[in-house]
């Protein structure tokens, strides 16, 4: 089995890592249990100019009740923000993001469409963002941990909440806990498990686009698990089935190159012994000049 590493088009460089569209794809897995009670609208434009909303998940009946705990403070209208693993969280950031609620209130066609008390804010985080608690504080907000890596944010009009999610349970939010640099092999293996059971097409390009992430961002965790395929279960398999495949495919190609440049080596010593210059041997076997004289300097060496 090849290395993920050695295929290029798996793995990305930290730049190149689309942590955004991953997380989309893991809030609506992780509130799949409500998909038919909620619209989920990406990257959402606040206005003509370059001012955008990560996520804003709209609750279309207004009482029905959110499975998954992180939605529990969810109303009808509910701004989602992420924050990928190299960002920040400032006092800033978090009050943007209840401006970004205030907004979209003020957007509705008519007066009053969108009312305030039918908003909420939540912000997500992979570790605990100290510094904006105590700025908070400042500001006579509170800081309530609701849940492992729930905390709500009190004293705003606003219901608010941020997320933690090193801190989540990983036997709730499996989708989130693998969108990390840290992911755990108990968590990817739960979540292998987990996404068995989602069928659709759409659910189906979701899994795959949290797993592109985790794989690009823990290529040596997924490495040493592709290494021990006989180990996997069957979840694992189908979970890692279009990246097996791939380091399969890549050992082929690997194999047939690895294959015609030895068949091609034979002929240059062949041609060499009917006196064949270096330079037409070269050409009869289509590699490069350098090349046939380093065999031939090799074999010279092996004699000697």
């Amino acid at each position: 089995m090849q290395s993920y590493k050695k295929n290029e088009s798996m793995f990305l460089s930290d730049m190149d890592i689309q942590w955004h569209p991953a997380f989309y794809a893991a809030a609506e897995l992780e509130l799949s249990a409500n998909r038919a009670d909620l619209y989920f609208q990406r990257e959402y434009n606040l206005s003509k100019k370059p001012l955008q909303i990560d996520l804003l998940v709209i609750r279309k009946p207004d009482n029905v009740r959110i499975e998954n705990e992180i939605g529990s403070i969810f109303r009808q209208y509910n701004i989602v923000e992420y924050k990928s693993p190299d960002d920040g969280l400032s006092i800033d950031d978090f009050f943007k993001a209840v401006g970004y609620a205030y907004i979209y209130k003020g957007l509705g066609e008519t007066v009053d469409q969108i009312p305030a008390d039918q908003l909420t804010v939540s912000l997500f985080r992979e570790n605990y963002p100290r510094e904006l608690f105590c700025n908070l504080e400042k500001y006579n907000c509170s800081v309530k941990r609701e849940r492992n890596g729930i905390y709500y944010i009190e004293g705003l009009y606003i219901p608010a909440q941020v997320i933690v999610t090193k801190e989540l349970d990983g036997q709730k939010h499996r989708s989130l806990k693998v969108l990390s640099k840290h992911a755990r092999e108990e968590d990817i293996r739960g979540f292998a498990e987990e996404m068995q059971k989602f069928t659709e097409q759409g659910e189906r390009e979701n899994v795959d686009a949290v797993l592109q992430v985790s794989v690009a961002a823990n290529s040596d965790l997924y490495d040493k698990m592709t290494r021990r395929f006989s180990d996997m279960n069957d979840a694992m398999r189908w979970l890692m089935r279009n990246e097996i495949e791939a380091g399969v495919q890549q050992g082929m190609r690997q194999g047939m190159q690895q294959g015609m440049l030895k068949q091609a080596k034979d002929t240059a010593y062949e041609l060499c012994d009917m006196g064949l210059p270096v330079d037409k041997i070269a050409r009869a076997v289509k590699v490069s000049l350098d090349t046939v004289q380093g065999w031939l300097d090799e074999r010279a060496a092996l004699v000697e």
